[in-house]
């Protein structure tokens, strides 16, 4: 992962000077490594964690953390220069050189940004990639764990396992999701009906704030602290850590994936599920994965899937009889049903084998591929005819990959305030909607296309979900509804155009914060929170 030492800056800035950048961009990076220079006493100390264009291993750490293949082509904007530092004593440098030197800072731990937003900027920018600041330390007696932002949440559910089979932690089913977005973002995952958020398990953090301090919560404040906990982190400084409280799971789950087809009732199935999987137990969790598939009938040659993909948190024995009761029409029987640790569990999610638990410390991901995505929660069920309308999309060319995900809410996410964090979406909705459109290397010069499919998806569905705004999860990053202006000075309408629909009343205290710990907008990104814009044009920005 690591490039050569760099011996001398003269030796850099010679090669930087004759890359083939424009020698604007060269300028801003040479003297954005100078000002590096003077603010470590040791360069050598950096030196080996820093890279530029020109550097053997620049393109191959870049890429590494890439996980949408959209942001790799050579179109992409590029950054100036990629630090990976190896301890949170060399970050605050960064943050003054790149103030000095106008230049923009992506702060990136997984690199899961649906919209690329961690490592792609449309001004001068430079990667501040914390995939060196991993370090998990787990507190089974008290429950609680410190992990540092550029940590996965795969490698957070393993080092929970090393120390208790009975403790876990509600975040999400992709592996090699990094902390620092996925926390700050509220994050979520099967566990959400029985224990709410990852955000909501947060009870303390470390943050780097404009000014190069770096603060617990105490000395952050409840503000801040409140924001960064579902408000995006990236717009107030540079996560360093969460202390997350562990939660209890039994030693026995179990769980189940049942696939129907239209000629099996899917939309009748689908229709049903709406009205009681937000209404079930809270140890139970159904969520439904549909797509196009091969029909096994006579008749069309595709049909539609729905996969009933679900956790109980308990035992088997336990479990038929509540399915008999809450949702006898899906059919589930003992044979359908895996007992397993929780543990295991979270590798059957993540479809890997359920013996290979050291595979949720590989922080690469197995198939890196194109995509878009977009979100929608859901208030009223959708009717049978609705549902029906997604059918026919899934029938059209771009649809052969593309993937609808319903994922179900109620339990404690109906218990805890709209207030409490930044994150919104609480009581009121059934589930929330994860729209998806996958394609591949050789059909990527059609992504206007898949695009533009997605798009129509998206139309659709307008009529049967939230309204008022109609609502988005940050998480789910989605530039259609609303960009902020490159210059950084973004007006409060402009930005509540898409705040309110990920953040809804929250939005407001978000910029109150903002305004307060960065009031000339530092850290910002196309959809970052701005301040007001009185603070800013009252300094002559």
């Amino acid at each position: 992962m690591k490039a050569p030492t760099i011996s001398t800056l003269t030796l850099i800035f010679l090669a930087i000077f004759w890359c083939s950048l424009a020698a604007a961009s060269a300028d801003d990076h040479q003297e954005f490594l100078e000002c590096l220079s003077e603010q470590f006493h040791n360069y050598s100390s950096i030196s080996s964690n820093v890279y530029t264009p020109t550097n053997s291993s620049y393109s191959s750490i870049l890429r590494f953390s890439i996980q949408n293949m959209r942001f790799t082509s050579d179109s992409t904007p590029k950054p100036h220069v990629i630090v990976t530092p190896q301890h949170e004593s060399q970050i605050p440098p960064l943050i003054y050189c790149a103030k000095e030197n106008d230049m923009q800072i992506r702060t990136r731990s997984g690199g899961h940004d649906y919209e690329g937003l961690s490592y792609v900027s449309q001004v001068p920018f430079v990667i501040l990639d914390l995939i060196n600041l991993s370090e998990i330390t787990v507190d089974a007696e008290g429950k609680t764990a410190w992990v540092e932002a550029g940590a996965t949440i795969g490698s957070l559910y393993y080092r929970i396992a090393e120390k208790s089979p009975v403790l876990g932690f509600p975040a999400g089913v992709c592996p090699t999701v990094g902390i620092g977005g996925h926390f700050s973002g509220g994050g979520y995952g099967t566990l959400l009906r029985k224990y709410g958020l990852a955000a909501d398990q947060v009870i303390d953090a470390r943050i780097i704030d404009v000014n190069g301090r770096i603060l617990d919560r105490k000395s952050m404040g409840e503000d801040l602290f409140w924001a960064i906990r579902g408000g995006g982190g990236a717009s107030f400084g540079v996560i360093l850590a969460w202390k997350v409280q562990l939660v209890d799971v039994p030693e026995t789950v179990t769980v189940f994936t049942v696939d129907r087809t239209l000629e099996q009732n899917a939309t009748q199935l689908v229709h049903k599920w709406q009205y009681v999987a937000p209404r079930f137990d809270q140890d139970l969790f159904i969520r439904i994965l549909m797509r196009r598939a091969n029909s096994s009938e006579g008749g069309r040659n595709a049909t539609v899937r729905a996969s009933f993909n679900s956790i109980f948190l308990g035992g088997v024995d336990r479990l038929l009889p509540l399915m008999q009761e809450s949702f006898p029409e899906l059919g589930l029987v003992r044979e359908d049903c895996i007992e397993m640790s929780w543990i295991e569990s979270i590798l059957y999610f993540a479809g890997f084998p359920i013996e290979s638990r050291e595979i949720l410390l590989n922080r690469s991901q197995p198939n890196v591929r194109y995509f878009k995505a977009k979100s929608d929660y859901v208030q009223k069920p959708i009717p049978e005819q609705g549902l029906e309308g997604i059918w026919r999309l899934f029938y059209e060319p771009e649809a052969d990959e593309a993937e609808v995900i319903f994922s179900p809410y109620g339990g404690r996410m109906d218990e805890i305030s709209a207030s409490a964090i930044p994150f919104p979406h609480r009581a009121g909705n059934l589930y929330k909607i994860q729209h998806l459109v996958y394609w591949q290397e050789s059909e990527n010069q059609n992504s206007d296309s898949y695009i533009s499919w997605i798009r129509r998806l998206y139309s659709y569905m307008a009529t049967y979900v939230s309204k008022f705004p109609r609502a988005a999860y940050i998480n789910y990053r989605d530039l259609d509804i609303g960009v902020n202006n490159d210059d950084g000075k973004t007006s409060y309408a402009q930005a509540s155009v898409w705040g309110m629909k990920y953040f809804k009343d929250n939005f407001d205290r978000l910029v109150r914060v903002k305004t307060a710990v960065d009031p000339h907008n530092f850290f910002r990104n196309e959809q970052s929170i701005p301040p007001l814009q009185s603070r800013w044009t009252k300094e002559g920005d």
